[in-house]
């Protein structure tokens, strides 16, 4: 059983929200966001950045940023840009991108189900971060960027949604990055119907978003530490659920920035330990599950895992990631902990592999590593065993806006 929460979305004006919503601000480059923020006034960056603009300058991630924060949301809201919905509502929300269409429902999700492991996690968080984001969010008192959760198809949810999709939405607009948007929102009717549908929904994931659940649940629990006045909307947090099938998972590729004082010909010895090799002539990505490519010193080799190092009984061990970890990265390139150690680095497999390769022929990298992407079954299996996948192993799409629908925590 899923419970989900209708809410009293705080959102754009339709003439608007294409100005309003944007991607989250750590996916600009400095100069994108520095003009977005100098040319749009009514861009969420806009809160998110409140200092732009104005001689106050305080420390990142503090009380005083927080607090501006909160001021910027306020000022959207008291000249008419944001405004809050009367009654509370479910959502739902699809993104074009191309020929292949995410649809799903914006609603709250249990913070209880969450600390009970009916929504299911599959990476580890940071408590540092957790911290932080908690702190955010007991001062701004909004969310505005939904976690991403996933579940098994269910035919009177995904009929439900169809027959909303057939009505014009409230929101329609194409951002430049190619991506069509388009919001509705439920009557009471519709939403108490997508509400029973979801109480037979067996098992929920996380697909992306541990850390904005985590803090979520933090908020929480920090509250009724500090004997705060309690607000039904803290119950839940921000979601937007998709059937499993419409979610996609690309690959996290792995760069580094040393051979380890070995030579290229003898890092390609030591792999021939672990994996057969094959020369290629340009820049290709895997075609199967345990086999990777690899790039070094500009070269491309198809590396393919021998038997004896998958051990496919196990969750976690099974996975290419973290092969690529236990017989490469650790034992020959000298990698101990991917979260911290300066030379390594991550990059998307949605980013073209020439952009990939580019890097190590321009010397920032001496090898790099092109993983075949996860099915989305084995994540599944991980979490149902409470286990933890390697860092940065799944890259998931959809990424959803940020100031579509925000989610006021103090009500």
């Amino acid at each position: 059983m899923a419970k989900i929460h209708p809410f009293k979305a705080i959102r754009p004006t339709r003439d608007k929200v294409h100005l309003v919503a944007t991607r989250p601000y750590y996916t600009y480059k400095k100069k994108v966001l520095y003009a977005k923020l100098e040319d749009n006034p009514f861009t969420f960056l806009r809160i998110i950045n409140p200092e732009f603009g104005s001689p106050i300058k305080t420390e990142p991630n503090s009380v005083e940023r927080f607090s501006l924060v909160g001021e910027s949301y306020h000022f959207f809201q008291e000249n008419g840009t944001l405004v809050q919905d009367e009654e509370p509502h479910i959502y739902i929300y699809k993104q074009t991108v191309g020929d292949h269409e995410f649809v799903g429902v914006i609603a709250g999700a249990s913070v209880q189900e969450y600390e009970e492991d009916k929504i299911k996690k599959h990476e580890a968080t940071l408590t540092s971060r957790e911290k932080m984001f908690t702190d955010y969010l007991n001062i701004v008192g909004f969310n505005a960027e939904p976690v991403l959760l996933s579940y098994a198809g269910q035919d009177v949810i995904d009929a439900l949604i169809a027959k909303k999709c057939e009505e014009r939405p409230e929101y329609e607009f194409t951002t430049t990055d190619l991506k069509k948007h388009e919001l509705w929102v439920l009557t009471k009717e519709e939403s108490d119907s997508i509400i029973r549908a979801f109480e037979d929904v067996n098992a929920i994931y996380i697909a992306d978003g541990h850390h904005r659940s985590a803090s979520s649940a933090g908020l929480k629990r920090y509250r009724e530490e500090q004997k705060q006045p309690h607000f039904p909307n803290e119950d839940y947090f921000l979601a937007f659920l998709m059937n499993e099938s419409k979610v996609k998972i690309l690959a996290f590729n792995r760069l580094v920035k040393t051979l380890n004082e070995h030579s290229k010909d003898e890092v390609i010895a030591l792999l021939r330990n672990s994996f057969e090799i094959e020369k290629l002539n340009e820049a290709l990505k895997p075609n199967k599950p345990h086999e990777m490519t690899m790039c070094i010193e500009g070269d491309w080799f198809k590396l393919t895992c021998k038997p004896e190092i998958i051990d496919e009984n196990h969750p976690v061990k099974s996975l290419d990631a973290e092969i690529l970890t236990q017989f490469v990265l650790h034992p020959i390139l000298g990698i101990n902990d991917l979260k911290s150690d300066d030379s390594i680095e991550f990059m998307s497999d949605d980013i073209h592999i020439k952009k990939f390769e580019k890097r190590i022929l321009k010397g920032e990298f001496k090898i790099g590593f092109v993983l075949f992407p996860l099915e989305v079954e084995q994540v599944k299996r991980v979490a149902d065993n409470k286990m933890i996948m390697p860092p940065k192993s799944t890259w998931v799409e959809p990424k959803l806006r940020s100031g579509l629908t925000i989610y006021p925590i103090n009500e």
